[in-house]
């Protein structure tokens, strides 16, 4: 039996699960990473730490596996996207790696967008451009710390960094760089003119060879296998954007299903085999794992992030919580929850907050109108999905929401879509060691988990029009707050 490891960087835990041929997992470990924030917009995580992290994660699961690191064959990695880990001429960490939900770009996006920057983009990368991409945190740096600017070897995202500190190999993953804004989608390589129009021109040097998700980018090196207990020599895949490992476990096969993921983000993702040039909307692409495919998705920072804060003040557990709901009527109270504590799908530097409290109201009434929020938020981007997918029947749903029957029936309800919710936990990890399946010339499209059949929601068409209300007032008040941003 050969063994395959996943490694999932998320924007609160470093998971590793590792996985048999079959794709059964037998063991996994996570724990927390620190996001560091200690001006007002800013995320950063320290560099060192998240890799001493991550080798302490992969020693911990192979140890509770019991089995013999000479079995397991591959390593793939899967991670949030966008960002910037930098890296000085030395191969050294440059300062802190900034995130993608990083915001102290926000001027600098303000100006590109009154000088119509990203229409003159769209075209080549078929990106929209804010706060997190790589090429605003770059532009941030060189305007006000021109000195780390100037320091710059590579431009990495975060799990090109990982897999360097296995390999010693420097690599840009094609389905994470892909929405870079420095990455024209059509040839499929890195465009010299996109970042001379974003006056980064004298980055392009910087940028590591690109490399595909499934392809081997190195070796674990003996000092990382010193560190993470994995036997040096164990091959390393590009990886994963971790959008593309949740589509990937959601078996998305064509235009007829999209995928919902409710985690620290909401996204909304689809399928394609081709770019429409046609569409009124600037739908944003990129490679998918699959040769010759896109993935289409719409996402912000407006998922069950806001309601972990919530659980952190209040105490709670979700189990609770879900208590605290289930005998509300649907869609009944007048509380609203705008839920942008970490940013907004509605407007650059938008503030999260309740409305409609009246006294008889509760903390369930509270954690209801979160739910709510969330879903609402999320309608958002389904909505606009349906205009590029109009055939879509089917959203399959992952994340943490998939743990709460009461918030899955919510999402039936409001959207009017049958939920299919797919029996693969921890999609990250999955997606990362199906790559590194590939990479090494396993099949990892027959694995045991995919065969189990999915949990179905069907939506309730006597809520469907309170939810409709409902999130028709929702609407009104984003609109009437933006008039205060």
């Amino acid at each position: 039996m050969h063994y395959f490891l996943g490694i999932d960087c998320g924007g609160t835990f470093i998971k590793a699960v590792l996985f048999s041929q079959k794709g059964e997992a037998v063991a996994s470990v996570r724990q927390g990473v620190a996001v560091i924030s200690e001006q007002a917009g800013y995320a950063e995580r320290d560099m060192s730490q998240l890799w001493q992290i991550c080798a302490k994660v992969i020693r911990q699961t192979i140890e509770q596996s019991g089995v013999e690191p000479t079995k397991i064959k591959g390593v793939g990695i899967s991670a949030q996207g966008k960002g910037a880990f930098l890296l000085d001429k030395n191969h050294q960490p440059l300062g802190r790696g900034i995130l993608s939900s990083d915001q102290r770009s926000l001027d600098i996006v303000k100006q590109w967008q009154q000088q119509q920057i990203p229409e003159q983009l769209y075209s080549f990368t078929r990106q929209t451009l804010w706060t997190g991409h790589p090429v605003s945190i770059l532009r941030w740096l060189k305007q006000h710390e021109p000195e780390r600017y100037q320091k710059i070897g590579a431009v990495l995202m975060s799990h090109d960094y990982l897999r360097f500190c296995l390999t010693g190999e420097l690599h840009s993953e094609e389905t994470n760089i892909s929405e870079s804004n420095l990455y024209e989608m059509q040839a499929g390589s890195y465009a010299e003119n996109l970042a001379k129009m974003l006056d980064l021109d004298d980055i392009c040097d910087k940028l590591p060879p690109i490399i595909q998700s499934d392809q081997i980018a190195g070796y674990v090196t003996q000092s990382a296998a010193n560190e993470t207990g994995l036997a040096a020599g164990t091959a390393v895949v590009g990886g994963l954007f971790d959008v593309v490992s949740t589509a990937l476990c959601a078996g998305l096969d064509d235009e007829t299903k999209l995928n919902v993921v409710l985690g620290t983000w909401s996204v909304v993702s689809g399928i394609t085999d081709h770019i429409d040039p046609n569409q009124s909307l600037p739908f944003v692409y990129g490679r998918y794992a699959e040769q010759g495919k896109f993935i289409v998705h719409e996402a912000s920072p407006t998922s069950a992030g806001n309601l972990e804060w919530f659980v952190k003040q209040w105490g709670l557990d979700y189990s609770q919580i879900n208590q605290q709901i289930a005998p509300l009527a649907p869609a009944e109270s007048s509380v609203l929850f705008v839920p942008f504590l970490y940013g907004s799908n509605a407007g650059l530097g938008m503030k999260a907050g309740f409305y409609g409290i009246q006294a008889h109201h509760s903390q369930a009434h509270l954690l209801q109108a979160i739910y709510e929020g969330v879903l609402f938020s999320l309608m958002h981007h389904l909505n606009r999905m349906l205009q590029r997918f109009p055939n879509a029947k089917v959203l399959r749903v992952t994340g943490g929401v998939v743990k709460s029957p009461i918030w899955l029936q919510m999402l039936a309800d409001l959207s009017g879509m049958r939920l299919e919710i797919p029996a693969v936990e921890e999609t990250g990890c999955l997606g990362a060691a199906m790559m590194a399946m590939r990479g090494v010339g396993k099949n990892s499209q027959s694995l045991d988990c995919f065969n189990q059949q999915m949990q179905t929601y069907h939506p309730n068409p006597e809520h469907f029009e309170a939810y409709q209300r409902k999130y028709q007032q929702y609407q009104a008040l984003v609109k009437a707050l933006q008039t205060l941003n």
